[in-house]
């Protein structure tokens, strides 16, 4: 038993060691950093460093983020654009898994799969100065286009009641091809000799989608819906800071933007510190609430 135990302690030394990089960089940029929550708690002051005798001052910081005007609108624009982005971001792939596995034609599968994963790996700086342009009321391909048929340009970028859409569909558009790969390659582990059953008792290609891939592919639906959840109060800083302006502020001002304006700009760490603590602990309750739910009702689990 021991030696069994050896031999298999061995077998998987390598693969503990391919491990140790992405730990290493966990730990050091994700736990080590933690020790700067206490700023949360205290009136800081750069000058005294993080360790310096910075007074504390309780949950002050919390009772100033509480009572800033804006700060329930600008809840309500991050869960709503977040859970927008969670919705359509994971229907969207999973419709897009389903048609391309059902092209017979591999060639024109590669094209089509490389046109919609290239938005993926372009970052949000240069898609939002194509997206500015393309969007634009006066010179952009969408407001000529509007003028074409006689309409008057929507200042997509510009008006409160279009900036929330403009926000989830474009988002939409970068990730949904990338995250199809996901739920491609859970439809090719399907067992084919179940779709074979299914068509000796007269099942359709509709009715194998229904009864065959979608509850094949049901687990790693769960999965990646558990982990989309943790990002509920994260509805995209590096898109909405490069896409807004004051003029959509009231639809398009987030968290983030607002932890960015409050430390960066107007250096008050202790308040937009307090802010990130409170987005962590209740993205750390959703996603374990998610995982409770999905173990208990659909009997998965990750560990």
């Amino acid at each position: 038993m021991r030696s069994r135990k050896l031999s298999f302690a061995r077998r998987e030394l390598p693969l503990h060691v391919m491990m140790m990089p992405g730990l290493i960089a966990l730990l050091i940029f994700s736990y080590v950093p933690m020790a700067g929550l206490i700023i949360a708690f205290q009136k800081f002051n750069p000058a005294k460093g993080l360790f310096g005798g910075n007074p504390f001052n309780g949950l002050a910081n919390f009772d100033f983020i509480l009572s800033l005007p804006d700060i329930w609108r600008v809840i309500y624009n991050t869960v709503y654009i977040s859970l927008m982005k969670i919705s359509f971001g994971t229907l969207v792939p999973i419709v897009v898994a389903l048609l391309l596995n059902e092209c017979r034609s591999r060639k024109l599968k590669r094209v089509i799969q490389t046109g919609v994963y290239f938005p993926y790996f372009l970052s949000w700086i240069i898609l939002s100065g194509v997206l500015i342009d393309i969007l634009s009321p006066s010179s952009g391909i969408v407001g000529s286009a509007f003028r074409l048929f006689g309409a008057e340009p929507i200042y997509f970028l510009g008006d409160n009641r279009w900036f929330p859409f403009t926000l989830i569909f474009t988002d939409i558009w970068k990730n949904f091809g990338f995250n199809s790969i996901v739920y491609l390659a859970a439809i090719t582990s399907i067992d084919l000799s179940l779709y074979e059953a299914a068509e000796i008792d007269g099942a359709g290609r509709w009715k194998q989608t229904l009864h065959v891939t979608l509850p094949g592919m049901r687990m790693v639906i769960v999965l990646m819906m558990v982990l989309s959840l943790g990002n509920l109060f994260n509805a995209g800083f590096e898109q909405v800071f490069n896409l807004y302006t004051p003029q959509v502020f009231e639809s398009g001002d987030i968290i983030d933007t607002l932890v960015y304006r409050i430390g960066l700009q107007q250096a008050q760490f202790g308040p937009s510190t307090a802010v990130s603590l409170l987005k962590a602990a209740v993205s750390m309750a959703m996603i374990s609430v998610s995982y409770y739910v999905s173990w208990r009702y659909f009997d998965y689990q990750i560990f």
